[in-house]
């Protein structure tokens, strides 16, 4: 089946679904200048150390300053916008679903979507970790401790170690449960335990990949292998 017949087929099961859930990660915004992380050009290409140990609960207290300087160089992207692929979604997810998404900066929010469960939190959910007061992005970019009581300021993400929240958990089970039409974009689908999520889909569950290279799938997984900003631009939601 050639790409344009593959998107019809896409196009037909989305509008035959009753609930569908979308399962994205960096790919989905890399449309909006922001980098992902394992690619040849990610974030985690440059760095000497390993990313396990910069974000981590332990670098975050411990080397404080280290920490700080490593998602403001990286990680913040304050002025990159929506692209159609966020667009889509949003409007998909208004009209008939939920998306969980891997991505940490917002931007599904900012596209209007109303129905977003951020797997591994958000960039600007930041608050300090002594007094638990929520600190706009405008002051933690000037320092990484609290001016009332020198409290560690953290972004409200999973850091490597710690769990995914209990109810963000639950949640994202009970949306794959409820969805007849399960569409995977934008991720290599190998981190864990999102990756694990599609073991909840119902069994007659459609389920789509759009992804620029081959991901870990069941074989009755339906696969459309390219940019996925140029299938979402094919799409009519």
């Amino acid at each position: 089946m050639d790409l344009d017949n593959k998107i019809a087929a896409l196009q037909a099961d989305l509008n035959n679904a009753h609930h569908v859930t979308y399962l994205t990660g960096a790919g989905v915004s890399t449309p909006s200048h922001i980098p992902d992380y394992r690619s040849k050009n990610g974030i985690y290409n440059d760095i000497s150390e390993s990313p396990e140990q910069i974000l981590s609960e332990d670098t975050l207290f411990h080397e404080p300053a280290k920490f700080h300087h490593f998602v403001m160089e990286n990680m913040y992207f304050p002025n990159a916008q929506p692209n159609i692929i966020h667009q889509k979604i949003a409007a998909s997810c208004n009209k008939n679903g939920t998306l969980i998404t891997q991505n940490v900066d917002g931007l599904d929010k900012k596209a209007g979507n109303k129905h977003v469960i951020e797997f591994h939190g958000n960039l600007y959910n930041i608050f300090c970790t002594k007094c638990h007061e929520k600190i706009s992005y405008e002051e933690y970019k000037e320092s990484y401790l609290h001016a009332k009581d020198h409290g560690i300021i953290r972004p409200g993400i999973v850091l490597y170690g710690e769990p995914i929240n209990e109810m963000v958990l639950t949640e994202s089970i009970k949306a794959i449960q409820n969805s007849d039409l399960v569409i995977i974009a934008g991720t290599s689908f190998v981190v864990y335990p999102f990756a694990q999520l599609l073991a909840y889909r119902q069994a007659a569950a459609k389920v789509w990949v759009i992804n620029n290279t081959p991901v870990p799938a069941p074989k009755e997984v339906l696969t459309i292998i390219e940019n996925a900003e140029k299938v979402f631009d094919k799409l009519y939601i």
